[in-house]
């Protein structure tokens, strides 16, 4: 069956995702003209936008009928989302972000760093509007933790002995945890406790998925489709679940060569890595690994009444997925 993003996943919540980018953009209002334009620049970037709409499908999901204050969480979800990017695209010297030029290579990396830190300090701003103090703390924990996942994948580069349990809790931090809060702040704003933890449990696994399958793209699609260069994970020497699985199924010269690739980042040996990734079985892990973890993901939701809403996030984690089908 093939997904439609419109009809199966957007429909339940669509004029309330018109009203979070009319938000968006409101947010992001300064006094100073250059925050105006790099805010605009990064945010009209933005890709499906698919945190805030896990957020107000949430809502949904959790019987929500007014999602008024749901919209603006979304709309702060997805400028927190912004300000991860450019500081990840500063770090890690990217020109391209979905197919674009990034903020520093269109400005510079002061610049770029410093309206990352506007926009999440932005998003703090109005969270406080949304006057509720368990969403604020889930908020500042869960900031916390997404930061400190971009420190521990930065300790990981160039280390070839990084494990699998590692990896996950890298992605678990900088990629799952936002989903976390965009899904569990839903429900804490429905007032619906009961919902927390499946509507978060569902999103870490939705989260861990979304970045297994991110990972196999980078070696499996090209740059038109991916949006940024092939091998940008590899030229860092970030160990990703490829590289470890592959070490994994090989040995010998081919498991020395994605060492040796890991511990000094570059390009040169791309094409061999990306050889012997796919000949030794490690995409196949991966696609597994992705596929439990979208299982687990939609089994979380179980426990949530049937809804149009409830099947829209069930929908959006089988089309994540679909993308390596």
């Amino acid at each position: 069956m093939s997904i439609d993003f419109k009809q199966d996943i957007l429909a339940p919540v669509a004029t309330n995702f018109a009203a979070m980018d009319q938000f968006i953009n409101e947010g992001i209002t300064s006094k100073v003209a250059l925050v105006m334009a790099v805010s605009k620049h990064v945010v009209e970037a933005g890709g499906k936008r698919m945190r805030p709409i896990m957020c107000l499908l949430a809502a949904k999901a959790c019987g929500e009928e007014n999602l008024e204050d749901t919209q603006k969480l979304a709309a702060i979800i997805e400028m927190l989302h912004t300000a991860t990017l450019v500081h990840d695209d500063v770090v890690d010297e990217s020109n391209l972000r979905r197919g674009r030029p990034t903020a520093n290579a269109t400005w510079n990396n002061q610049t770029a760093v410093l309206v990352g830190d506007f926009l999440i300090s932005r998003a703090f701003d109005l969270l406080v509007d949304l006057n509720n103090m368990t969403l604020l703390k889930d908020f500042s924990t869960g900031t916390c933790e997404i930061a400190e996942g971009e420190v521990l994948q930065l300790q990981a580069q160039h280390q070839p002995d990084t494990t699998e349990e590692t990896y996950l809790n890298i992605i678990h931090g900088k990629t799952s945890r936002l989903f976390e809060l965009a899904t569990e702040g839903a429900a804490i704003l429905a007032n619906k406790p009961e919902f927390r933890k499946p509507l978060r449990d569902f999103a870490g696994h939705f989260g861990n998925a979304f970045q297994i399958i991110d990972d196999i793209l980078d070696y499996t699609s090209d740059a038109d489709t991916l949006g940024k260069n092939i091998g940008d994970d590899l030229m860092e020497g970030k160990p990703t679940l490829p590289l470890i699985a592959a070490m994994q199924y090989t040995e010998g010269p081919a498991r020395e060569l994605i060492r040796r690739s890991i511990l000094n980042g570059g390009t040169d040996d791309l094409s061999q890595v990306i050889e012997i990734v796919k000949t030794s079985g490690a995409l196949d892990y991966c696609q597994r690994r992705a596929s439990e973890e979208t299982q687990a993901a939609i089994d979380a939701l179980a426990i949530l009444p049937k809804s149009d809403a409830k099947e829209a996030l069930v929908n959006l984690a089988k089309m994540a997925l679909n993308r390596i089908q």
